[in-house]
């Protein structure tokens, strides 16, 4: 690839190109502890559209793997390099192009960081939902990749929802238009919506339109603390029963609590070990009634402690420590995380198998979950250098994917296929839908070049 340095200069401006050995490196992975990786021969910072297409046009021509990256900040290894690749780092190009507070949309570049937006809305007296924990560092390039979720996606929804329409460079360099800009639309295939969560590997997207809401009513913070997983998972369970949709419902267990606790000594673990955490946000008399409701759902699944919260800087502390849960658990070793889906009202099932797996493997596993909408985040933490710890925590997460699917789940909730789950992909979706997505992805990238070895197995 000695050559490729030369010529690849020649078909972009100065600057963009980066070839020392050091920056390759920084540039060879997300945050996927399990999913190898390769340092890439080349990275390429675009500042347009045109400068993308170049790219893709020159690998294309060359059968070279282009690889998409926005902030790194993904758990499966879909950013990851691999051996001769180039990487499209999007990170400069991230300008937030338009915000229509009367259309109620915003037209950005990948590069523009998810927190950033949501900001630059809130001036605007509107609100861009998709709220994934990594929010203050992930880029809205990467959750459009992924799908990305989030604390209030339980009833707001994820990243789909709100993607209206998109500019993408397809497989031979050719710019596409996909998708509107009005209301509604049903003109031919939904092409936007393919694109989003196809982790880069049908095309690169460089624009992004995106649907927002009006600013949201104040929230009710709802706060239970449970002896063990099973309780708080009865409690979910009730909550799904009864009809009321949190704006956010989040379990922590005692694992996270710790972690979180002996780093900022917030006094997490006092009350329990368990965790739940839920927002109602229905305006007016509604939102007490919601409020009210949840709190006899904590109590129906037996909590030790439950209370509304009355203080919001409170409120927003428990929250902001459940998002610090995964830094936490960092900070005590390698963390192998999973991400699996179920139906809700069987997370009380799974959160026992789970416990189950655990013990089986001699580990510890804590977990994290948007309880609300089934979608749970076991994660076990590899002391340096323990590869015994690791072997058993790699064959215990691949236990949970399938507990996970034999319960009618899914092999992720937000995180993306990538490298980790094309096992589980595999036996989620059976040969003849498999077929179905090969079949796209070679007319999308009849070169075949967009992330390849990512996603199908």
């Amino acid at each position: 690839m000695s050559s490729l340095f030369p010529a690849l200069e020649r078909a972009l401006p100065a600057d963009r190109v980066l070839s020392d050995p050091d920056v390759l490196s920084s540039y060879a992975r997300d945050e996927a502890e399990r999913a190898p990786f390769a340092v890439p021969a080349a990275v390429v910072r675009p500042r347009s559209t045109t400068e993308v297409a170049a790219v893709v046009a020159f690998c294309a021509e060359r059968g070279i793997p282009v690889v998409a990256r926005g902030a790194g900040t993904g758990l499966s290894g879909g950013a990851n390099a691999i051996a001769g690749c180039v990487v499209v780092s999007f990170e400069a190009m991230n300008q937030i192009l338009r915000i229509d507070p009367d259309e109620r949309l915003a037209v950005v570049q990948p590069g523009v960081v998810n927190e950033e937006l949501r900001q630059a809305c809130a001036r605007h007296g509107l609100w861009y939902p998709p709220d994934p924990a990594s929010a203050p560092w992930s880029t809205i390039g990467g959750n459009v990749s992924t799908n990305a979720g989030g604390v209030c996606c339980v009833k707001y929804g994820v990243t789909r929802d709100y993607v209206l329409g998109m500019e993408s460079v397809m497989g031979r360099g050719e710019v596409v238009r996909l998708g509107r800009r009005t209301a509604k639309g049903v003109a031919g295939y939904d092409l936007t919506g393919l694109m989003v969560g196809s982790e880069g590997t049908l095309g690169l997207v460089t624009e992004v339109t995106l649907r927002l809401r009006g600013a949201r009513a104040a929230e009710r913070t709802v706060v239970g603390s449970f002896d063990g997983l099973a309780a708080a998972g009865r409690a979910v369970a009730a909550v799904a029963a009864s009809g009321v949709v949190p704006s956010a419902l989040e379990l922590v267990d005692r694992h996270c609590l710790k972690a979180v606790d002996d780093w900022k000594r917030m006094g997490l673990t006092d009350s329990g070990d368990v965790l739940l955490l839920a927002r109602c946000d229905a305006p007016g008399p509604a939102g007490d009634e919601e409020a009210e409701q949840l709190l006899a759902c904590f109590e129906q699944g037996g909590a030790t402690w439950s209370a509304r919260s009355t203080d919001e800087a409170e409120a927003e502390a428990l929250f902001a420590a459940r998002r610090l849960a995964y830094p936490a658990l960092e900070r005590l070793g390698a963390v192998l995380t999973e991400d699996v889906c179920v139906p809700r009202m069987l997370v009380p099932e799974m959160l026992t198998r789970i416990e189950r797996i655990a013990a089986e493997h001699d580990i510890t596993i804590a977990s994290l979950a948007h309880a609300g909408d089934g979608n749970l985040h076991p994660m076990t933490v590899v002391p340096p250098g323990d590869d015994d710890a690791r072997a058993r925590g790699h064959a215990a997460l691949e236990r949970i994917v399938d507990e996970a699917l034999s319960l009618g789940g899914t092999v992720t909730g937000e995180h993306g296929v990538g490298l980790l789950k094309k096992r589980g992909l595999a036996a989620e979706a059976g040969p003849g839908v498999l077929a179905l997505h090969r079949a796209v992805k070679s007319a999308l990238d009849p070169a075949g070049i967009f992330n390849p070895g990512k996603v199908l197995p």
